[in-house]
C-alpha cells in the first residue's frame, strides 16, 4: 500500500524558539492535532497534514500481540510489554528484556531485523567500547518492537524471514490494528521502510491524535481492545524506563503521571500523547524534523488543556530547554511560542 506525497493545506505554525542572549537565533515550525472525545478541539498548522508516523505508533503496533493472545501465552511481563513499545536507550536493562523476548519465541539477536547502532545511552555506548564490543541490533532502540513482531510472525506462520514485508500476514495484521485504533480504513494508510528496516505508516495528523486518545481512555472499544490499551499503559506505569530511559521525555511524562499518561516519540520531528482521564489526544510534527522542538511544545500543550496545572519540577528542563556551550554554561533556551 501507498499514498502519494501530499503538502499542507495549510502553513505550519511556528511551535518554539532557540534564543541565544536575549535574542531569537532559530526557530521551528509544525504543524498540531488535537483530539477529546474523538473530535478535533484545537489545531495549529494543518491537522490534517498526512505524516509518516515513525516510532510514535510502535504501541498501536504491539496490540494484535493480545488479539492473538500472545501475552497471556507467553506470559509477557510489563518490562517485556513496555520494550515492544519502547524507543530504548540500548542500556544492559533494555537488552536484557529484549533477549527474555526473543528467549520466549525460541529465538536469537540474529533474528532481528534490525541494523545495529550505538546505544543512545552515552554510558551504556562508552561501556561497549571499554569492552571493545561492537553494537548490536540488540542495541537498536527498535529492538523490543522487532522481537513483538517475531513472536507475532511465529505465530501466524509468516516466515521469519519475511517477518517485515508490509504484505505478510503478520505486517497486514498490524496495519490493520492500527487502522482501526485511528479510526481509518487500511488502504488510506500509505506504507514505506522506517530507519530500522520495519514498515512505518502514513496517516494525518488527527488520526494519529485519535488513535493515542483512544488507546489511553478506550472505554468505547470493544472489551478485549479495551483490556489490552488498558495494559499496555498499566505496563509503562510500572516499568517507565523500559519505555525510553533515564533522559528521555516520554519515560520523565509516565514518572510524572503514572497511568495517566501514554506518551511516545517518532523520529523526524513526531511525538503522540494520550491522556487517559481527559479523553485527550494530541499528535505534533516539527516541520524541520528536529527533535529539539518537542518537549517545550508538548509541555505546553499539557498545561494548556487541564493536564498540568503547572509543570512539574521534574519536567521543568523539558518545559524549557536550556542551551549549552561547550563549558555547560547557560547561554540561551528552547521554548514553546504557539499562542
Amino acid at each position: 500500500m501507498t499514498t502519494p506525497a501530499a503538502a499542507a493545506t495549510k502553513p505550519a505554525q511556528r511551535l518554539a524558539v532557540v534564543t541565544r542572549g536575549d535574542a531569537v537565533e532559530s526557530e521551528h515550525l509544525g504543524h498540531v492535532a488535537v483530539v477529546r472525545g474523538g473530535e478535533l478541539v484545537a489545531a495549529f498548522g494543518d491537522p490534517d497534514l498526512p505524516v509518516y508516523t515513525r516510532s510514535a505508533i510502535k504501541p498501536l503496533q504491539a496490540l494484535p500481540l493480545f488479539d492473538r493472545g500472545l501475552v497471556e501465552r507467553l506470559a509477557l511481563t510489563d518490562e517485556e510489554l513496555a520494550v515492544v513499545c519502547a524507543s530504548h536507550d540500548g542500556t544492559p536493562l533494555h537488552t536484557a528484556v529484549v533477549d527474555a523476548l526473543l528467549a520466549k519465541g525460541g529465538m536469537g539477536r540474529d533474528q532481528l531485523g534490525c541494523g545495529p547502532h550505538a546505544p543512545f545511552d552515552k554510558e551504556a555506548a562508552a561501556e561497549l567500547v571499554r569492552q571493545g564490543r561492537t553494537p548490536e541490533r540488540v542495541h537498536n532502540n527498535c529492538s523490543g518492537k522487532h522481537a513483538g513482531f517475531l513472536l507475532l510472525a511465529a505465530d501466524c506462520g509468516t516466515p521469519l524471514d519475511r517477518y517485515l514485508e508490509p504484505d505478510s500476514t503478520a505486517q497486514r495484521l498490524v496495519c490493520a490494528a492500527v487502522a482501526d485504533m485511528a479510526q481509518l480504513d487500511a488502504d488510506r494508510i500509505g506504507v514505506a521502510v522506517d530507519g530500522c528496516g520495519a514498515p512505518t505508516l502514513r496517516m494525518p495528523l488527527v488520526a494519529l491524535a485519535r488513535a493515542f486518545a483512544r488507546l489511553a481512555h478506550p472505554v468505547a472499544l470493544p472489551a478485549a481492545r479495551r483490556a489490552a490499551c488498558e495494559r499496555l499503559r498499566a505496563a509503562i506505569a510500572r516499568a517507565p524506563l523500559h519505555l525510553g530511559g533515564r533522559k528521555q521525555l516520554g519515560t520523565a511524562l509516565v514518572q510524572a503521571a503514572p497511568g495517566r499518561l501514554f506518551p511516545k516519540n517518532g523520529a523526524e520531528g513526531v511525538y503522540a500523547v494520550g491522556v487517559a482521564d481527559l479523553d485527550l489526544g494530541i499528535a505534533l510534527k516539527v516541520s524541520d524534523g528536529s527533535a529539539r522542538a518537542i518537549p517545550p511544545v508538548v509541555l505546553a500543550l499539557l498545561r494548556r488543556f487541564g493536564v498540568f496545572p503547572e509543570v512539574p519540577e521534574a519536567l521543568a528542563d523539558f518545559a524549557r530547554r536550556p542551551v549549552h556551550n561547550t563549558l555547560r554554561a547557560v547561554v540561551g533556551h528552547i521554548e514553546c511560542v504557539l499562542p
